[in-house]
């Protein structure tokens, strides 16, 4: 017999001041796993894609059959998201060819049609209401584009729009400030500034990634890509032991 929704359990975090510390480190890993891989490795921006797109895949696979929460698999699937995030991104801009505005607009309309599409399905697109199948892989499908959205947006400011990787980290950490006072002064709809924060963290984690492993002459630090990676990994497990890790509560 077809589950009652009643019956059904969100699979997502609350979210938390944790929450979004994890989610920063987790998009600056993408940047630098993704680069690891594709760059590092020479594999190449297409099969580092496939490479990654397989594990997000897999990751999302489990998540949607699991009976419950589970914080290391959710955030496992996050950066399987924002790995393949990074080398689509690439792939897309750099290797077809559209350049960073191009891969923004698509990218960006690829996430508003998938976003339109789930909430005239569903009605509602807020986390609370994430817990079946379907809504479940709107949401990680939602992620995805957002995840390989940011990564353009953020290459497109630090490098087209020659604001380098930390003057671009400014202007995406003042753009999340803005959503958090607005979350604190006025009505706007919470749904729509919990995804405008989630889109912007992609960015951020993006140029900061970038600063931490590019060359010296390019305005990085020129860090190794493995060592960044695996630093990045040890806090983000730190982090998901550490702080409380609870679902989200079910909407009605």
């Amino acid at each position: 017999m077809k589950a009652e929704r009643n019956d059904l359990v969100v699979k997502v975090p609350a979210i938390t001041l944790g929450f979004w510390v994890i989610k920063i480190l987790a998009t600056t890993l993408g940047e630098t796993g993704g680069d690891a891989v594709s760059m590092s490795m020479d594999l190449g921006y297409l099969v580092g894609t496939v490479i990654f797109m397989v594990i997000f895949l897999g990751a999302v696979i489990l998540q949607v059959k699991a009976k419950q929460f589970h914080p290391f698999l959710y955030w496992t699937t996050i950066v399987a998201s924002t790995t393949v995030g990074t080398t689509l991104a690439d792939y897309a801009t750099r290797s077809i060819g559209i350049g960073y505005a191009g891969g923004s607009v698509l990218l960006l309309s690829l996430l508003a049609g998938t976003m339109i599409v789930w909430h005239r399905d569903s009605g509602r697109i807020d986390i609370s209401t994430i817990d079946t199948p379907k809504s479940e892989s709107y949401y990680w499908l939602t992620i995805m584009f957002s995840q390989t959205l940011g990564t353009a947006l953020g290459d497109w400011t630090a490098d087209t729009a020659g604001l380098g990787y930390l003057g671009a980290a400014a202007i995406f950490g003042a753009l999340l400030l803005l959503v958090v006072a607005l979350n604190y002064a006025t009505r706007l709809s919470r749904t729509l500034l919990f995804w405008a924060a989630f889109v912007l963290t992609r960015p951020l984690g993006a140029v900061v990634g970038d600063f931490l492993d590019k060359p010296v002459a390019q305005g990085g630090l020129e860090f190794s890509r493995y060592l960044a990676t695996g630093v990045l990994l040890a806090a983000i497990i730190f982090l998901i032991v550490m702080l409380p890790q609870r679902a989200a509560a079910k909407g009605h």
